[in-house]
């Protein structure tokens, strides 16, 4: 007779994607929010040179531009109302895990449970709006230097400081809804939908340079076979495990003794998923992003930051690389893998590592795992998003045929349909506990109670 999961697994088709009505309520609804948020990026920021900024990021689509179009989703070359985007909150994170990392107070207080992670949540919301008056602010002064206003003044600043920080707000409230209410993470979502969007774009373009025979089209073909590549690699990467054996010792329940059971602790190979590439680019974006839209007229300063830290440029493959390794270590330690807490989970239901002593050893057991294992993985991470940077920048190729955009496309895919496939098999368990509690019933209506005399 098949189990439980094995009937659950059978009835996943589109009849119990229909039944599962919740699921499509969530789905509904995070479509409904991403439309949204693609909206928004077509609403222009008052007072802005439309034409003059169009010709700005045409010259540099095939760099900085590209960057800019591919986090922003086009909000950021076309001065919509969420051009800062989710970048401000990505580095209000940043900051705040640094600091919990850091500080004994927010380090106690990532430890109270649910009210501490709303705490945390509360500071980090409080440095959005931080960054991102001054990421605004600067914005402001660099588009009046590039003169890409029509009428500069402290009213265009000001007015241009409270419309992208009201969008970023308001789009970082869109991505807590996506998470709490819909389905996938809502802040990762944000940026896939807005890599999504113009991908058509930059497939026709890039055949397009072929058909002009501005490329050869063995070319063409061994960048499609290489994206096919990168793709194979990235899922079989995100799908690849550490299994660590666990023994439950023998117990006893009342008067039956029941034998010790063993199972495994996956361990990914790549814990902190895509968030370490999104990181280490939102770093390694702010601060070109104002020297592009100032035009050059910042000063050396920052022209000489553009001429070193620009798409492409040594220094900055280098930065990249070292900031994915980085992040890498730090988001598996401080959020995605902590060995502490699953060292205790494992004491307090008795289980344990054959070989190691509960406690401390475990702990140190365990982080000797993943620091081993984050090797291979942080070495993949830098590795997927550095050689088709240096191949894109080297041949022309468009931006979002990257290793960044492609490990976000395929990362956040595999963790929404993951979501989903919960929801359902969550639906599929509920249906068979009403159709034992049901069969229980029938069976208890059956047997009558016998007839008085």
């Amino acid at each position: 007779m098949a189990s439980a999961a094995e009937q659950m697994a059978a009835n996943m088709s589109w009849g119990a994607f229909g039944k599962a009505t919740e699921l499509r309520q969530r789905i509904l609804f995070t479509i409904g929010l991403l439309i949204v948020c693609r909206i928004g990026t077509y609403i222009p920021v008052p007072g802005i040179d439309a034409a003059a900024l169009q010709k700005l990021m045409e010259s540099t689509a095939s760099g900085l531009g590209g960057m800019l179009q591919m986090f922003t989703g086009g909000a950021l070359t076309r001065m919509g109302i969420f051009a800062l985007g989710i970048m401000p909150y990505i580095s209000a994170s940043i900051i705040v895990q640094l600091l919990a990392a850091m500080v004994p107070s927010l380090e106690q207080l990532k430890k109270e449970g649910e009210q501490g992670r709303k705490k945390i949540n509360q500071y980090t919301r409080y440095g959005t709006v931080g960054l991102a008056t001054l990421q605004a602010w600067g914005l402001a002064l660099s588009l009046e230097a590039g003169n890409l206003v029509t009428d500069p003044g402290m009213f265009f600043r000001l007015s241009c400081v409270v419309t992208l920080v009201g969008g970023t707000m308001f789009l970082m409230w869109l991505g807590e809804q996506i998470t709490a209410r819909g389905v996938g993470n809502g802040i990762s979502l944000i940026i896939f939908v807005g890599i999504v969007a113009h991908i058509p774009e930059a497939m026709a373009q890039f055949l397009s340079q072929g058909r002009a025979g501005n490329i050869s089209t063995f070319f063409v073909i061994a960048i499609i076979v290489m994206v096919i590549a990168v793709v194979t690699f990235v899922v079989f990467m995100e799908r690849a495990l550490r299994k660590i054996h666990i023994q439950y010792p023998r117990r006893q329940v009342g008067m039956k003794i029941y034998d010790g059971s063993s199972s495994h602790l996956p361990i990914k190979v790549n814990p902190a998923g895509v968030i370490p590439a999104i990181f280490a680019s939102t770093l390694l974006l702010l601060p070109t992003t104002l020297t592009t839209f100032s035009g050059g007229q910042t000063g050396s300063v920052m022209s000489a930051v553009l001429a070193y830290l620009g798409p492409g440029q040594p220094l900055h493959m280098l930065l990249y690389g070292a900031l994915i390794v980085f992040f890498a270590y730090f988001y598996t330690a401080n959020v995605s893998f902590k060995s502490d807490d699953v060292a205790e989970n494992l004491k307090n239901q008795g289980g344990f590592i054959p070989g190691i002593r509960p406690g401390a050893k475990t702990v140190d057991y365990l982080d000797y795992v993943v620091a081993r294992i984050l090797v291979v993985g942080s070495a993949y991470l830098a590795a997927v998003c550095l050689l088709p940077e240096v191949l894109r920048t080297r041949a022309n190729v468009p931006f979002y045929f990257g290793g960044t955009s492609v490990l976000i496309i395929v990362s956040v895919t595999m963790d929404t349909i993951s979501q989903i496939q919960s929801h359902l098999l969550a639906h599929q368990y509920e249906g068979l506990i009403e159709k034992s509690q049901l069969r229980g019933r029938k069976r208890g209506a059956e047997k009558k109670a016998p007839a008085r005399r």
